[in-house]
């Protein structure tokens, strides 16, 4: 019926396709939910919590193998190095889960997926809509975080250069363009959870079960890539790639691990998508 809708609006005169659904009218409605504010308050309330308990723990002991952990009371530019250390491996994953898996199933769950559709909007059109704004919520949310850390640190322990675990230490300056390499790999590397999400999201009218679908997954391939045995086999799994992003903070910046999470991210990701748009054009929408 939606498909049918269509082909008559296509030839209605002041029909555009392209002007359905618009990005910004997306992106509004999205921002005004309960989940993306819940969620832009965790991750903005993070890097105060990190810092109540560097104070009242204070420096560590009986450690003589110095990390990056150790190293967050320095500067401002340590204290946000720090909170992606502590964050990238899960906390990151649940926003990035969430904003590409609930986007259409809770439409579905509403059901008001199948009004959309007969708006009309191209069914092509919805989901490019929905990935772009998700897409560009995870990416606000993993620079929500740095940059929150970086003022509270700044604040806290003042501004001065990374010092790096390893010894030696990077320019303010130098420091502010490593952590924003470090963002936009953690965001890169998050593709595949986000496409993954997204693609549960058109098969399932449960929000929960593509963004929890998502998320499982995604610790399933970390928990595989802590398995030896299966030796370069690991090399396939995204998980294997994900902290490839500390060779940023290191004294001579290193892309070689870097560029291979890269590629596989993306080409796990693009396939992902792919098959989002092909199931969701065939599928009978009856939520």
């Amino acid at each position: 019926m939606s498909s049918t809708l269509t082909d008559r609006a296509e030839v209605a005169d002041g029909y555009r396709a392209g002007r359905t659904l618009p990005i910004r009218v997306e992106l509004g409605r999205q921002l005004k939910r309960r989940r993306t504010l819940v969620m832009g308050g965790i991750l903005f309330a993070l890097p105060f919590v990190l810092l109540i308990a560097f104070q009242v723990g204070g420096p560590g002991e009986g450690n003589t193998r110095v990390n990056l952990m150790d190293t967050a009371t320095v500067s401002g530019a340590n204290f946000a190095a720090v909170n992606l250390f502590a964050s990238a491996g899960f906390l990151l994953v649940v926003p990035v889960a969430l904003f590409c898996g609930d986007t259409v199933a809770s439409e579905a769950s509403w059901s008001s997926l199948r009004y959309l559709l007969a708006a009309p909007v191209p069914r092509a059109r919805l989901l490019w809509s929905k990935l772009v704004v998700a897409l560009g919520l995870s990416l606000a949310a993993m620079v929500l975080l740095p940059l929150v850390a970086l003022a509270v640190g700044t604040a806290a322990y003042g501004w001065g250069p990374l010092e790096l675990p390893t010894g030696g230490s990077l320019a303010a300056g130098t420091a502010a363009e490593r952590l924003l390499i470090t963002v936009a790999y953690i965001f890169v590397s998050q593709l595949v959870t986000a496409a993954l999400a997204f693609w549960l999201s058109t098969k399932t009218d449960a929000p929960l079960g593509a963004v929890g679908g998502a998320v499982g997954l995604t610790i399933v391939g970390s928990v595989l890539d802590e398995v030896t045995a299966l030796g370069d086999w690991r090399e396939f799994l995204p998980a294997h790639w994900q902290y490839a992003w500390l060779d940023a903070v290191q004294p001579q910046l290193q892309w070689s691990d870097m560029i291979q999470g890269t590629s596989l991210s993306i080409t796990l990701a693009l396939v992902l998508f792919a098959l989002a748009f092909r199931g969701f054009a065939r599928k009978d929408v009856v939520s």
